[in-house]
């Protein structure tokens, strides 16, 4: 593999994020009484906001670096399907950027549940 994370290391790694979600996702969701959350509550939800977006930014920017990549690969070995290769380059990073804009929703979520 050419200077990019390996793929253990990818699935490790969003083992780890799913896990972290998992464990946030039930401090996120109780429901404390109206004189507000508990101090250890207000950490977590915090750290797992910070947490969310800052993760799934990084695997954004990972992912539309290898998608920019392979496309312009793509087009410099043969320009004449350039026209081919851009359209589905452009939707692919739409919907990578779409999935970073839905954390950041989850992380604004869950830190105005404060």
């Amino acid at each position: 593999m050419k200077g990019g994370i390996s793929v253990k290391k990818g699935f490790v790694s969003l083992l780890a994020v799913m896990a972290m979600m998992l464990l946030a996702a039930p401090l996120a969701m109780a429901q404390e009484a109206a004189a507000g959350l508990g101090d250890n509550v207000t950490i977590a939800i915090v750290l797992a906001s910070g947490l969310t977006i800052g993760i799934v930014a990084l695997g954004g920017v990972i992912a539309q670096g290898r998608v920019t990549t392979a496309g312009l690969d793509g087009i410099a070995r043969n320009p004449g399907a350039s026209g081919k290769i851009l359209t589905p380059m452009i939707i692919g990073l739409a919907m990578i950027e779409s999935l970073v804009i839905y954390a950041l929703v989850i992380s604004f979520m869950l830190y105005f549940k404060l």
